[in-house]
């Protein structure tokens, strides 16, 4: 690891914690994102954003909270299995269009198939999920994070 990036500057990790919680209070008070779908969307944004030791801790959290091995084993090539729900398929969608959104922007059809399956206060949750996913890989991809050294609680 090049540096505890927590440790040298708290202060300002902070923000994204404070989103992690608000996002965890969100999972348990509306059905929309709980029953693992965020913790499917942070391995998905880990996979293509190459963070191995976020996918290594997101699929230690995801099996703890019961996700089969399949499901986790085929994550990366969801569009071709049959493992998914369309709410978890609209989530995927859109995690992967947010994660590779230079030069792409979001279309209109994703937004409303995406939307189909959201309420808007999910939405905006979803989509501020994936922002942060995004930054935890980048900081943990950029400070060299050693996948296999995180414990789950």
């Amino acid at each position: 690891m090049r540096m505890d990036y927590v440790a040298a500057n708290p202060e300002a990790l902070q923000t994204l914690i404070d989103v992690e919680t608000h996002l965890a209070r969100a999972a348990r008070r509306r059905d929309e994102l709980g029953g693992g779908l965020l913790e499917l969307v942070k391995i998905r944004v880990s996979q293509i954003n190459g963070c191995a030791y976020c996918i290594d801790r997101h699929t230690q959290d995801a099996r703890r909270a019961g996700e089969s091995e399949q499901r986790l084993y085929a994550l990366s090539a969801w569009r071709e299995t049959p493992f998914f729900s369309p709410r978890e398929r609209a989530a995927l969608a859109w995690a992967e269009a947010h994660t590779l959104i230079a030069g792409r922007g979001i279309d209109d059809a994703l937004f409303e198939a995406t939307r189909a399956h959201f309420p808007e206060p999910a939405l905006v949750d979803l989509t501020l999920a994936i922002c942060a996913f995004n930054a935890w890989n980048r900081l943990a991809i950029g400070f060299a994070m050693i996948p296999g050294s995180y414990r789950p609680d």
